[in-house]
């Protein structure tokens, strides 16, 4: 029996379909308070249907390639909001990429890599995981972050935190260069090093499908990517339909206007925190953290080089730099990953360090 008929993508497949019909119905107009909270709930369901999708196609291809998709399906969706959003014009969009790229990053190094060893760890008693693959997509998280987001805070070129015209065409070259080396690391010359940890009676990883779901048929693929290409489509949408309501409810809660990064990153990888602590769950903390890992690294390694692309047509400063506080965050996340990593496997306590840090960019997002 199909997928669609066999009701597996009952709701997955309306939410697109809901939100094609939401955006024609409210595209070019402006939106009371009430009107932008009811489009937002179709918006929340093109996100979940496109990522629910993505992991369809990734359930077919398997892991790792499986993380890959599900994380630059993710960024796609942040790429278009932080596009859409800057091209709506405003005086405070200069900011805006700096500070949604940061956000995702702190919630995939903490937030999510916390609440997962949490969770593997008090199901499991340890959170097991390989140290060479994680090791080596955190390093590239931290060149990726220290190179684009880092250095312009400190470049004499322009005179606030942002890159010439130059060094951001270096910056998105850089990023998309180590993007594509991790990428070919870890899906083709060392892909064992991202498979889940194998430890019980055979030393084995089970991919025979006791106990996990069975891979999806080619036609149920094939209609996942179609559903996929159509949410994705009307998240930029409604995106586009909701710049406008997004800035003025976080103005008028009084909020800084840096927290707008911070729900635009909440809202594109609140599915994927889902999909990690499940895993988490089932004791394979490493496809947690492929997760985790490789959306900060498409965060930074795509966003930015669209980002730089579309500088072109956006008039006004782009401000990538960090400001002081970020910096000193980033750093001690860093810090703790680095010592998470390199035993290979996490009890609670790591779990609780991370989380606690990741506590603190958002208390200080909404009172810096």
């Amino acid at each position: 029996m199909s997928a669609v008929t066999s009701g597996r993508f009952s709701w997955t497949v309306t939410a697109p379909a809901v939100a094609v019909v939401v955006l024609g119905a409210t595209w070019g107009r402006s939106l009371s308070t009430v009107v932008a909270l009811l489009v937002a709930l179709p918006l929340v369901g093109a996100v979940l249907a496109a990522v629910h999708h993505a992991e369809v196609v990734a359930l077919r291809v398997g892991e790792p390639f499986g993380s890959l998709v599900l994380a630059v399906a993710v960024t796609v969706i942040e790429v278009a909001l932080i596009v859409t959003l800057m091209i709506s014009g405003g005086d405070d969009t200069s900011t805006l990429a700096r500070d949604t790229v940061f956000a995702a990053v702190m919630i995939c190094l903490n937030g999510i890599v916390g609440i997962t060893l949490l969770v593997g760890s008090l199901r499991h008693h340890l959170a097991r995981f390989n140290p060479e693959g994680t090791g080596s997509a955190l390093a590239t998280v931290i060149t990726l972050a220290g190179v684009t987001l880092v250095l312009p805070r400190f470049t004499t070129g322009e005179p606030g935190p942002e890159f010439t015209g130059e060094q951001l065409a270096f910056a998105a070259v850089a990023s998309l260069a180590l993007y594509g080396l991790f990428v070919f690391t870890q899906t083709i010359r060392h892909r064992d090093f991202f498979l889940p940890v194998v430890h019980g009676q055979d030393g084995r990883h089970d991919d025979d499908g006791d106990g996990h779901a069975d891979p999806p048929s080619d036609r149920e693929t094939l209609i996942s990517l179609g559903l996929l290409v159509l949410a994705l489509v009307t998240v930029v949408g409604l995106a586009k339909v909701e710049s406008k309501p997004i800035e003025e409810g976080v103005a008028s809660a009084g909020l800084p206007h840096a927290f707008v990064g911070v729900v635009i990153a909440l809202l594109v990888l609140a599915p994927e925190s889902i999909a990690a602590v499940r895993a988490a769950n089932r004791d394979e903390v490493q496809t947690s953290l492929n997760l985790a890992y490789g959306s900060a690294m498409a965060s930074i390694g795509l966003t930015i080089p669209a980002i730089a692309v579309a500088s072109i047509w956006l008039s006004g400063p782009l401000d990538l730099g960090l400001t002081s506080m970020q910096i000193v965050l980033l750093f001690l996340s860093v810090l703790v990953a680095i010592l998470t990593v390199v035993t290979g496997r996490a009890k609670p306590l790591q779990g609780g360090v991370h989380l606690v840090l990741f506590a603190a960019f958002v208390f200080l997002s909404v009172s810096p």
